[in-house]
């Protein structure tokens, strides 16, 4: 084929296998030679290419399964266990960690005869969103090599958008899959809480934490997710024509990076010209209420779940020894000040996750019922990719902004609400980085957002590469 192997999504992969356009190991091959060739940007923090090119020669010697990703190699981010290669979540205790079995995530994909392709870097334990990690190195935006790709899953969507693999496994806390595929241009879908098992993954927040696809197109987010939910529906066609889409400007569109609002405003006259009905109402309080549940939830929870991963891994480490392995700066003072006097007090946990947390679950729920709307639609980050090394403040519309709470803000509500998101690629700003748009639906309805999302894409037509 005259066509970069490389660029090919998972769908064009499978109908090439089919029809015999080229074997399993010359794709395998592909791959690799890409993703040593792209090494600088430091997407992959393991790999094991012997063991990749024998299963792929394995499947060109017995032939393809009807399995549905027979012969494709996925990357998996670092804190999700696969039992071929370290689960290290990025962080120096857990460095040579490999897992007797795979999360059940994996498990599924694996037997849907997916190949672990390899190991996405990450932010150091998944608690950042730059994926800068002083352990492992920081990972480079593909579209800008001197640029953050996002995170905390960067290495899976650099990888994913540099052509380095087909498509990915990441995890979403806050913005961990959807942010780094807006920065990176690729696709990031977070489901419900809950339609993943999480078991298997280095954790932060149960409440929160759920693993995500990050792929090349939505069909392919739909293929890795009906795999991985079993009880997943039929993709069906929705048309745009009579399409309500909520578009709560205030919180979700302020202080927006020019480029970002510019292209955002397209994307909406272009829904328009197609017949789709946006309801311009804002979710009251949205802001407030978040920040009232995010980082007790978060924090107190955390202290609590690491430690029974550890436990059901049969891994001897205390909370204290894997501190004082951290290597990242911003991720070590956190860890240190939860485990002294910055713990977060069970008190406040409690009104946020008994409280907080059911209004803003309330505050959605009322808004997709009064709009009547099936989704609602903004920026996935209020701005694009900045340098590497800007991990405490970033420069928006000439002011020093915090830059954890800055990138996640528009992602950040649906997190602790439970929703699905999902970040689609629409253009490029002016100094050529990647903007993303989400679509968020009610609980549960992960199918029909993927089914709205498929038909957005088509409208969108981002077809734009990273030139490495």
């Amino acid at each position: 084929m005259s066509t970069d192997l490389c660029e090919l999504n998972l769908h064009q992969v499978k109908e090439a296998y089919k029809n015999g356009s080229f074997s399993c190991k010359e794709y395998v091959d592909a791959l690799i030679k890409k993703s040593e060739m792209h090494k600088d940007l430091n997407a992959l923090v393991s790999t094991d290419w012997e063991s990749l090119r024998v299963s792929a020669e394995n499947i060109d010697t017995s032939g393809h399964s009807e399995k549905q990703l027979s012969g494709v190699p996925l990357c998996f981010k670092a804190n999700i266990n696969t039992a071929q290669l370290p689960t290290c979540a990025a962080t120096g205790a857990l460095a040579k960690h490999v897992s007797t079995s795979p999360a059940p995530v994996a498990k599924s994909l694996f037997e849907s005869g997916a190949l672990l392709g390899a190991t996405g870097n990450m932010h150091e334990l998944a608690f950042g969103i730059t994926s800068n990690n002083s352990v492992t190195g920081p990972v480079r935006n593909p579209w800008n090599k001197s640029m953050i790709p996002g995170g905390s899953s960067g290495g899976v969507a650099a990888a994913v958008s540099a052509g380095m693999m087909p498509a990915g496994i990441g995890t979403d806390t806050g913005a961990s899959v959807r942010l780094p595929a807006s920065l990176c241009g690729v696709v990031g879908f977070r489901p419900t809480v809950g339609r993943y098992s999480g078991q298997g993954i280095v954790p932060i927040s149960h409440t929160r934490d759920t693993a995500g696809p990050i792929t090349r197109s939505v069909p392919d987010a739909i293929l890795l997710d009906r795999v991985m939910c079993s009880g997943s529906e039929e993709s069906s066609n929705t048309s745009l024509k009579g399409l309500r889409l909520g578009v709560p400007r205030e919180y979700f569109y302020d202080d927006l990076d020019p480029d970002v609002a510019v292209a955002s405003e397209k994307v909406l006259s272009l829904l328009q010209a197609e017949g789709v009905h946006l309801v311009e109402e804002d979710i009251n309080g949205i802001g407030d209420m978040n920040n009232a549940v995010s980082f007790p939830i978060a924090l107190y929870e955390f202290i609590s779940d690491l430690p029974k991963y550890l436990t059901e891994n049969k891994l001897n480490f205390s909370m204290q020894d894997i501190c004082n392995d951290i290597g990242s700066p911003d991720v070590k003072g956190l860890f240190e000040s939860l485990l002294g006097e910055g713990a977060m007090p069970e008190s406040v946990y409690k009104e946020a996750i008994e409280s907080g947390r059911p209004k803003l679950q309330e505050a959605f729920r009322e808004y997709f019922a009064n709009q009547s709307v099936d989704a609602i639609i903004f920026p996935t980050s209020p701005l694009t990719a900045r340098p590497i090394g800007q991990d405490e403040t970033v420069e928006l519309n000439g002011v020093q902004q915090p830059t954890f709470p800055t990138f996640i803000r528009n992602t950040d509500p649906s997190s602790n609400a439970g929703i699905p998101g999902i970040s689609l690629p629409i253009s490029v700003s002016s100094s050529g980085l990647p903007i993303g748009i989400e679509l968020d639906a009610p609980v549960g309805r992960d199918d029909r957002l993927l089914s709205i999302a498929k038909e957005l894409e088509k409208v969108f037509e981002f077809s734009a590469r990273p030139q490495l």
